[in-house]
């Protein structure tokens, strides 16, 4: 939880009397099957390939097979899909102005595979007109790949709206709080960038720490600029370069940081 103005906006649950799943932080699905139908007939059906040889066009979805959904779980989106789809299409050669029929059959959309790695498979029935064939193979599974694009497109931005709530917080609303830990001053400015997801934005926060420690300065020195005495108190390797520029790494490199300033005896200052 947390208060208006403050901490992630992500995790403000509101006071609704209609009891909504506020920003759908928890768990909710919903189907895309019948949506997913429709639109895959709308980018496909009708395509019209062209070359020399001639030119086609897509005709009807005779068969399509499967399920799409989205979900949405602490502010992200999640989709699953899974398609087998057939497509029949027509075409005229150029030369002969002779008519051939063929199908295009897509046995495996799925969010397992890129859209150009998924397999099209190009038929022609029985007779000449291999031309036609060879266009739908080369330019015509270029089409398609494109509608599958839009397709996909239009399932994470047409079909999720609505999904991610607003909250009273304005988006990148800039947060900042005073907080004082015993033996610390810690002052935060935040930077109003956010991470990249898919309706959400999240406020990050500076941190600026100067820490006070009661020990005498020269053991205080040499815990900072002894490898052995570094390692010893973190239990593991250590790189330790004391001098100006010099780097510090700690924790196997979870903490790493620069010397930018020693003075003997008296303190370090790192950054």
């Amino acid at each position: 939880m947390a208060k208006w103005g403050q901490g992630d906006p992500r995790w403000i649950v509101e006071e609704r009397a209609d009891a909504t799943n506020v920003n759908n932080w928890h768990w909710t699905e919903r189907d895309a099957t019948s949506w997913s139908k429709r639109k895959l007939k709308e980018v496909l059906e009708g395509l019209v390939v062209e070359g020399e040889a001639g030119r086609c066009e897509i005709g009807d979805l005779k068969h399509v097979e499967g399920e799409a959904s989205c979900n949405s779980r602490k502010g992200k989106l999640i989709f699953f899909y899974e398609w087998n789809l057939r497509l029949s299409w027509k075409g005229t050669v150029k030369e002969s102005g002779e008519k051939h029929k063929g199908s295009v059959e897509i046995p495996n959309l799925s969010e397992e595979n890129e859209v150009d790695d998924t397999e099209i498979n190009v038929s022609k029935k029985k007779g000449e007109g291999d031309v036609l064939k060879d266009l739908m193979r080369t330019e015509g599974t270029t089409k398609v790949r494109e509608a599958l694009r839009d397709y996909l497109k239009a399932l994470k931005t047409e079909f999720t709206l609505g999904m991610i709530l607003p909250t009273k917080a304005p988006v990148g609303q800039e947060l900042a709080t005073d907080r004082k830990p015993s033996g610390s001053t810690v002052q935060d400015s935040v930077t109003p960038q956010s991470l990249d997801m898919v309706g959400v934005k999240i406020p990050t926060v500076r941190i600026h720490m100067r820490e006070v420690f009661n020990s005498p300065v020269d053991e205080l020195y040499s815990i900072f600029t002894k490898k052995e005495l570094v390692q010893k108190f973190s239990k593991c390797p250590a790189v330790i370069e004391a001098e100006k520029g010099g780097k510090l790494q700690m924790f196997e490199g979870c903490v790493s940081g620069e010397y930018t300033e020693l003075v003997k005896s008296s303190y370090s200052t790192l950054k």
